[in-house]
């Protein structure tokens, strides 16, 4: 048996989908925060959303004149014929002086570890890997220094693999569920033709569209109608997992009800297995997001650490995250799954 790495409190990741995300992160407590720049190579490529050359240096000078960390996701996969584009941001990584880059494609590990032995890699969550073997032999490959779990796992199979490697293991704390594991999705390209894992995002803008009808708001992508509104009910972005379809006369969720992975009440477990890193997701959500979910988890976290045996997950912060969870309905996922 095999002890992880780490033997530090975890450390509280935190998105940046913008430089005031970035900056509301740091200021509300984050360890670190990942961001992506403005193209296909990040898995969250929405319009409006990310950084380029001169928002990200100020970025990483930000986080950095302040002792936090900064990590660049390059975590969709290179297109044949286009694998320059993701070299150069594994190269653009490097010369901004990021902490670490994400990355999934087994391609840009090998370029990262040839060409910029000293930049530390990270695995993403887009590289499926769900076993201490399938870690291994990344990190006997291309030297990855932390992996990021799927959200498909039991607190006691995050145990599992946090015995088997020396790795560093980084888990989801709050945030947005998928019912797919993380790297392994065709729903949005059965769709729309492109891939979450390619295009970088569940529901491209231009599939998307809402129409005023007799019945509500209607929701299609790709001209399939994902969800129905009716006047003054909230609408998400329509993705095909979380729409409400119409199955054997009933409308519902089919798939996926909304709601968001919320950790804090395994905190402790958290911390006792040895977890490295504990990521909230959104990187698509509202600079105020993240100061809420930032300040509150930092709370929470500090807690845990200072008292495991005494901590209580206190109202407010499960009050404070609820606000901000998607469909206001919170839980702990596949973590508690009671089945095996």
């Amino acid at each position: 048996m095999l002890t992880a790495s780490t033997t530090l409190p975890p450390r509280l990741i935190c998105p940046a989908g913008s430089l005031p995300a970035l900056k509301a992160a740091i200021d509300h407590g984050a360890d670190a925060v990942y961001l992506g720049l403005k193209d296909a190579t990040n898995a969250r490529n929405f319009t409006g959303l990310n950084f380029d050359a001169r928002t990200a240096r100020e970025g990483v000078d930000y986080a950095h004149r302040r002792g936090r960390q900064v990590l660049l996701a390059i975590n969709t996969y290179a297109q044949a014929g286009e694998e320059a584009r993701w070299r150069a941001a594994v190269d653009a990584a490097a010369e901004l002086g990021v902490d670490a880059v994400i990355l999934a494609d087994m391609g840009l590990l090998d370029y990262a570890t040839r060409i910029h032995p000293t930049l530390r890699r990270h695995l993403s969550v887009q590289a499926s890997c769900t076993s201490y073997e399938a870690i291994n032999l990344c990190r006997d490959l291309f030297g990855i220094q932390r992996a990021v779990l799927p959200r498909v796992l039991t607190l006691a199979q995050v145990a599992h693999v946090i015995q088997h490697t020396t790795v560093e293991i980084e888990v989801f704390g709050f945030g947005s569920l998928c019912v797919m594991v993380e790297g392994r999705c065709l729903l949005s390209s059965y769709a729309t033709g492109e891939s979450p894992n390619t295009a970088g995002v569940c529901s491209p803008a231009k599939a998307v569209r809402w129409t005023e009808t007799a019945r509500g708001t209607e929701a299609r992508l790709s001209g399939v109608l994902i969800d129905t509104y009716t006047k003054g009910e909230a609408a998400g972005y329509p993705t095909l997992c979380k729409g409400r379809f119409a199955v054997n006369g009933e409308t519902y969720y089919a798939l996926e009800e909304p709601t968001s992975l919320n950790i804090v009440e395994a905190l402790p477990e958290l911390l006792r297995i040895g977890v490295a890193a504990i990521k909230v997701e959104g990187r698509q959500r509202s600079p105020a997001y993240v100061a809420e979910v930032t300040r509150t988890l930092r709370a929470a976290i500090d807690a845990a650490i200072a008292s495991p045996e005494r901590f209580n997950a206190k109202p407010a912060w499960q009050q404070a995250l609820g606000k901000v969870s998607e469909g206001q309905h919170v839980t702990l996922g596949a973590y508690a799954r009671p089945w095996k």
